[in-house]
């Protein structure tokens, strides 16, 4: 009863809502305007990488890099900003086992999330390869199901269904005879999805213990380190004019670390459960940048099958 009087704008008693009551609802508002605006830089961010790609033949991998060793210095910045942040910073240096941790996070979080993401953006567009990063939501069902030794709900059923078939018309385009999907498409679209999961998963326990930003921090900076160790991106360097400098530098600030930071405060001020509904944004937002932009156009298969896999969404979270 307390929280729907305090939703209605009431206090318990029926009377004006108490300062603590304005202040909760103060800050779910910021975070659901800082959610709607990290999911829509994410959204962006995946049109402007395709462009990119395309007119300065970037290579995923390369992009990678970039993003990650300087996005990196941002976070571990923004963690040193605050005493508790410091604080985290110089901890996690004296426990080998988060450490350990968080390599794990910046390989099968961070490192995979990243590569699978911009590689099925370059072989499809960003709207498609965001809309299969959402079936991610299906694999964290299902590990939440078997850990708690649980059966998926009705909703959570049909969300699963929903979400199949929403798959099955954006890969074959509503014709099971072809694929309207490159195979290399659908293959990094669906480890979009698996990377998704992962990085719903494995930051949670570190995050809780040594903060978001020193966790995205350090795994961004490890992810690059090895990427770049293996990739060697000076044997693959792009030539760039200055729109595609200042490009990148938007894709750093903007659409790696602003997202992040803006969607964790989302998470933290409004809940998970807001979050990841409001998170949808994202796919909505590449939809229509895709189109709007790049002139990319999707058959009603195409569009029936984001829907579908958006309903998924709202069904499971």
């Amino acid at each position: 009863m307390v929280e729907k009087n305090v939703e209605s704008g009431t206090g318990a008693e029926g009377g004006a809502p108490s300062e603590r009551d304005l202040e909760r609802r103060r800050r779910i508002r910021r975070g659901i305007m800082a959610t709607l605006v990290g999911g829509t830089f994410w959204g962006l961010n995946g049109t402007v990488s395709k462009w990119l790609m395309d007119t300065y033949a970037i290579d995923p991998l390369w992009l990678v890099c970039l993003r990650e060793l300087a996005a990196c210095w941002l976070f571990l910045a923004a963690a040193a900003v605050t005493s508790r942040g410091r604080e985290q910073l110089a901890g996690v240096w004296r426990s080998p086992r988060d450490l350990l941790a968080i390599l794990g996070v910046s390989l099968g979080a961070i490192l995979f999330s990243q590569v699978a993401y911009l590689e099925a953006i370059d072989w499809t567009n960003s709207a498609t390869a965001t809309i299969m990063q959402s079936l991610g939501m299906v694999l964290v069902l299902a590990y939440v199901c078997l850990k708690m030794r649980r059966r998926p709900r009705r909703r959570e059923a049909l969300g699963v269904v929903l979400a199949l078939a929403g798959t099955y018309l954006v890969a074959t385009g509503g014709n099971p005879g072809q694929l309207s999907l490159p195979p290399q498409g659908l293959f990094w679209g669906l480890a979009c999805a698996g990377a998704a999961a992962c990085l719903s998963i494995l930051p949670a326990a570190p995050m809780a213990k040594w903060g978001n930003f020193t966790v995205n921090g350090l795994a961004f900076l490890f992810s690059g380190i090895i990427l770049t160790a293996v990739y060697r991106p000076w044997e693959h360097m792009p030539a760039l004019d200055g729109v595609a400098v200042a490009v990148l530098a938007a894709c750093v600030v903007v659409g790696t670390f602003g997202a992040y930071a803006l969607y964790l405060q989302g998470v933290k001020d409004a809940g998970s459960m807001r979050a990841s509904l409001l998170g949808t944004i994202e796919p909505v937002t590449a939809t229509v940048a895709t189109v709007v932009w790049l002139g990319t156009s999707f058959s009603p298969a195409d569009i029936l099958g984001f829907v579908l896999i958006i309903a998924m969404v709202y069904l499971t979270a």
